[in-house]
């Protein structure tokens, strides 16, 4: 019934090189998961700028002054002028000053060391205090404590070491006291030899006693001033942030770069098929040809020229009588089932057109649709010139009698009885009688054979097939009901793909079980109507 044809494809299939248009294919058709996750981040990102108070900065700045012994002494380059800025940023943001800014507000020591900043310029003796809390009045307040705190604390440590000076110059002036005291007492009782060595020795000690009373008097009037406040913070100086913006984009940018992440994960647990390449290599089978859609609003009706073209290549594959199984996994082809019905009849052929799963009325109304779409030098029932009336005006019965074709006799006619023991038998119910059907008739519309073009089509089950012709099954989908592959036993199959609806699981699964039944399909059909 059917010339035999190789199905699957044999030998190594080379690798497919993967090219950036694959890449890009898989978020573009997974477009909504990406722009949900997308308008997620930036909404999280509004939010966040709405809800959240924005933070605002202050800033203080200290000079800071080397402690010296003479300030008025030019400072040239002499090491007493020089300031470790390094150490005093340090101490700006070392435990002490953080403590007192702890205490101060009530806050966590660690928020008061992320929120405060001190900056260091460049070749300069300036340290610039910088606090970032929810309100001006905190971050005035913060930053000018932050710069106070720094001066008590440095000042205090000046002076403790002005104090350990000074005492250790109080303990070296007492022992030179002493040994004051005991050449006094020794030179009154020596003699005149021993008396001048006495009074050599005490004007060394009065000597040395000079010089560390007045080294003294300089360490006591050293001026311990760390520096001074040169700018203090003020609300007329506050400024935010500004960061919203910035953290509106990239709420933006990190939604789209999840979203795609999230679209690739979700591809990988749920492969569809994309394009030709994949629906060849799920199946091993050759390509009838790619059916589109057209439209834009709710489901994309296919092109007739493209179901054209897959039903000359179904015809160049086979030779009637034929029996066809339109394959699918999971999808409804009933509108591609009927469109090559109709391609097919409008050339000459009888073709039968059979279901099991109550979708004849589908069916039909598809076929009388597409058949109104057939050119008018194919089509009977759309003349090229109409009838001309001569009297300028016409009943609704001439107009029907010029559009309403003819009901075509059957070419198939009835046998008789069927045989009780053939269970493919067709059963053939007498006509009722009820006068004559004219061209006119509304029986006509539902006759069980629609004609096309120069031939027709016929609707039933796959048990009432006919046994000549073209008989297209249209079949369930093969993931619940095996009808399918059992029809496509008894002649051969064509596999029906619907772009980015079709899982390659299941796809490869259909394969499979046709070539676990020994079928051998005519070949695969990518239809594109628009969705998944």
């Amino acid at each position: 019934m059917t010339d035999a044809q190789p199905g699957w494809s044999g030998g190594t299939v080379a690798a497919r090189t993967v090219t950036l248009t694959d890449l890009l294919r898989v978020p573009l058709h997974r477009i909504r998961l990406v722009a949900a996750v997308a308008v997620l981040g930036l909404a999280a990102a509004i939010g966040y700028v709405f809800l959240i108070p924005g933070a605002v900065s202050a800033s203080a700045v200290v000079a800071v002054r080397p402690v010296v012994t003479d300030a008025f002494t030019p400072s040239g380059a002499a090491a007493d002028r020089a300031v470790n800025m390094n150490v005093e940023s340090g101490i700006a943001t070392g435990t002490d000053v953080v403590q007192r800014l702890a205490d101060s507000g009530g806050r966590d020591p660690r928020d008061v060391r992320d929120a405060l900043e001190v900056e260091v310029p460049a070749g300069g003796q300036i340290l610039r205090f910088t606090f970032t809390a929810d309100s001006a009045e905190s971050a005035v307040h913060n930053a000018n404590l932050a710069a106070q705190s720094y001066l008590d604390v440095r000042r205090s440590m000046y002076e403790r070491q002005r104090e350990e000076m000074l005492r250790s110059y109080d303990e070296s002036i007492e022992e030179v006291a002493a040994r004051q005291a005991a050449l006094q007492k020794r030179m009154a009782n020596a003699r005149d030899g021993a008396r001048d060595a006495a009074v050599a020795e005490l004007a060394g000690v009065n000597n040395q006693l000079t010089q560390l009373s007045s080294a003294r008097t300089e360490i006591a009037a050293v001026d311990v001033n760390p520096g001074w406040v040169t700018q203090s913070a003020e609300k007329a100086l506050v400024s935010s942030s500004g960061r919203g913006p910035l953290y509106v984009a990239a709420g933006l940018l990190g939604g789209l770069l999840f979203g795609v992440v999230l679209a690739y994960a979700w591809e990988s647990m749920d492969r569809r098929i994309r394009s030709v390449d994949d629906g060849r290599d799920a199946t091993g089978l050759p390509l009838l040809g790619t059916v589109r859609g057209q439209g834009l609003f709710g489901r994309r009706r296919p092109v007739d020229a493209d179901i054209r073209y897959v039903a000359m290549a179904i015809a160049e594959r086979v030779r009637e009588p034929a029996r066809i199984a339109l394959l699918t996994t999971r999808e409804d082809q009933t509108t591609l089932t009927a469109g090559l019905a109709v391609a097919l009849a409008a050339t000459g052929r009888d073709v039968y057109v059979a279901d099991d799963s109550g979708r004849l009325d589908e069916l039909r109304a598809t076929v009388m649709t597409d058949r109104g779409r057939l050119p008018a030098a194919v089509n009977p029932a759309r003349p090229t010139i109409p009838k001309p009336r001569p009297d300028g005006s016409g009943s609704i019965d001439d107009v029907t009698e010029q559009i309403t074709p003819v009901r075509r006799p059957s070419p198939h006619p009835n046998p008789g009885r069927p045989a009780a023991g053939d269970p493919e038998a067709t059963m053939m119910l007498p006509r009722m009688s009820g006068g004559p059907v004219t061209a006119k008739s509304p029986v006509t519309e539902q006759a069980d054979e629609v004609p096309v073009g120069a031939g027709g089509v016929r609707f039933g089950t796959w048990r009432q097939r006919a046994a000549q012709g073209l008989v297209l099954f249209n079949a369930p989908p093969a993931e619940a009901d095996e009808r399918g592959v059992a029809a496509a036993r008894q002649g051969t199959a064509v596999v029906v793909v619907e772009q980015d609806r079709t899982k390659q699981g299941d796809l490869r699964r259909l394969a499979e079980r046709l070539r676990a039944a020994g079928v051998a399909p005519l070949g695969f059909v990518l239809t594109r109507t628009g969705r998944g």
